[in-house]
């Protein structure tokens, strides 16, 4: 069988945390020899490694394509939560995404999404309750229920929030946190309801908080949000409290690498060798129970080898025995899959995003370089025409969001930092709706900006003067079910466009899409209009006077 075979090297025993020349025996998948060797091995054997969070979402692929792009660098298994397509198609989408993993020998374990919508003050385009949730609990397919964002509900006991919780309790799954800066009693009310972890810390003294209340730190760095620098000094202090995710991860950032490049920064910075591999590996498999291997004798045989423990650059990969990636190619399938989508919405015309001049100044949303949070700002606008209009001068730009489920009036305000000197950007990846959100120097590049959205059914577009480069994504609008190369190729051609046209932000498009995230303070803007986060309640575009 194409899984029994025997294997040797230099064999990482995070169990017994030794390093020694091996060799491993592997019959129909499982381990089922190992014996020390008098030879010397120069490549090391170390057990597939774990992302603990994960929106496979966020990598604009379906996950058999995710798991064909993750195999390269030594992942073997994820902990997922469906929340974005969830908030586009609701336990459908859930569903969709189990039953595409399931044609793929990579380990998904995916949660029941708890907070669909996250915020009543936008429109998504699906509800999951309670009852839902309860469904999805006695699903052997979901494993935990995923990130509670909700933490104001929990805090305050929601009754709806906390049968969801209740429901976990029964099943006998763990929770996972999303509580960024909470502390003090209210951290205490949070962690007394069981939730045993959370990736939004961005301190050390609020890990090491968290960590006294019981709740294990996911050391995230993503795309967007990167906290590995500030929570490093964990590796000191907790190391076996702590466990890596990437959260959200690119698609271009993907085809570079994965947690194996996480564990090499570690490594280079001085950690224990066998911290940083358990935190990869043994954490993540403990806290959430799952059927991944640690290269133990009875294990499922899920291993990789690498050629050194300070870059962890990749060779071989195993899944159950089975070699998924083998010297620079992925011996994975790519699958066909059929694309679903929850799309409503008809093209607009300049008309309909004028601003008439009304003499006040107006409130600005102050964007920040890999940053979700976002400032605020009153100014005088520029008017032509009595119109509201775009201050490419002054780096003040008019920003769109447009309902996808339903024809609504789009809403429209400002934003300053982005940079754009011409054209328009536009997509449908706004957090955590997913409505099409734009920014653009002028009407005319805005509305052709969206209208391509919309024509192509989601994705997202960087246009200027009739030319532009768009990324279909034909899954619920915030996938494709392509290859990983070709998807992270096009979004590079987009990326470059948005940069070209004068943006200097990291990732422009990660930027914008967060600035739909009604959770996060302090100036944002919904399909329902502009929201002031720390005093969440809508407000005026224009300034009281």
């Amino acid at each position: 069988m194409d899984n029994s075979f025997v294997i040797q090297g230099k064999l990482v025993d995070v169990v017994g945390r030794q390093i020694l020349n091996a060799e491993i025996e592997v019959d129909n998948g499982v381990i089922t020899r190992i014996s020390e060797s008098n030879k010397e091995f120069d490549k090391f054997i170390l057990p597939g490694l774990i992302d603990s969070h994960v929106h496979i979402e966020s990598s604009m692929l379906i996950p058999t394509g995710f798991a064909r792009a993750a195999v390269k660098s030594g992942t073997v298994a994820s902990v997922s939560d469906p929340h974005e397509i969830a908030n586009v198609m609701g336990v459908p989408g859930v569903k969709y995404m189990i039953e595409n993993g399931k044609k793929s020998p990579f380990k998904f374990y995916f949660g029941a999404p708890s907070c669909v919508p996250a915020t009543p003050f936008e429109t998504s385009g699906a509800v999951i309750n309670s009852d839902d949730i309860k469904e999805l609990m006695d699903s052997k397919d979901i494993y935990y229920l995923a990130e509670m964002m909700n933490f104001p509900g929990v805090i305050f006991k929601d009754e709806e929030v906390l049968k969801k919780i209740t429901h976990a309790h029964k099943a006998g799954k763990p929770i996972d946190g999303h509580a960024p800066g909470l502390s003090g009693e209210d951290l205490e009310k949070y962690a007394a309801q069981k939730i045993t972890t959370d990736h939004e810390c961005t301190t050390v003294e609020e890990a090491i908080g968290k960590i006294e209340k019981g709740i294990k730190i996911q050391i995230r760095e993503g795309s967007a949000a990167k906290d590995f620098e500030n929570l490093f000094p964990l590796f000191k202090t907790h190391p076996e409290k702590v466990m890596f995710c990437t959260d959200d991860c690119h698609p271009d950032d993907l085809v570079k690498g994965h947690i194996n490049k996480i564990m090499g920064r570690a490594v280079a910075k001085g950690a224990d060798i066998f911290d940083v591999i358990i935190a990869a590996t043994k954490t993540p498999k403990d806290h959430y129970n799952l059927n991944t291997g640690l290269l133990q004798k009875g294990d499922p045989a899920d291993i990789i080898i690498v050629n050194n423990l300070q870059e962890f650059e990749v060779e071989k990969t195993y899944i159950d025995g089975k070699l998924v990636f083998d010297q620079g190619k992925v011996l994975l399938e790519k699958q066909t899959e059929k694309a679903v989508n929850n799309f409503n919405c008809k093209p607009i015309s300049e008309s309909d995003i004028i601003v008439e001049n009304t003499g006040a100044k107006i409130q600005v949303i102050v964007a920040k370089d890999g940053d979700l949070l976002t400032g605020k700002e009153i100014t005088e606008p520029v008017v032509v025409n009595n119109k509201i209009v775009s201050d490419t001068e002054h780096d003040i730009l008019k920003i769109v969001v447009i309902n996808r489920y339903r024809e609504s009036k789009p809403q429209v305000g400002f934003i300053k930092n982005i940079g754009l000197k011409e054209g328009a950007i536009a997509g449908s990846i706004a957090h955590d709706s997913h409505n099409i959100i734009a920014i653009g120097t002028t009407d005319e590049e805005i509305v052709f900006a969206i209208n391509k959205v919309i024509e192509n059914s989601g994705g997202i577009v960087a246009c200027n003067k009739g030319q532009y480069k768009d990324l279909k994504l034909n899954v619920a609008g915030l996938m494709s079910t392509e290859d990983a190369e070709f998807v992270a190729e096009q979004y590079e051609k987009v990326h470059s466009m948005a940069k070209e046209m004068g943006s200097e932000l990291t990732a422009p498009f990660m930027t914008m899409a967060f600035m739909a995230l009604l959770v996060i303070p302090e100036l944002k803007i919904g399909d329902k209009g502009l929201f002031d986060v720390t005093k969440f309640e809508f407000t005026s575009l224009f300034a009281e006077s």
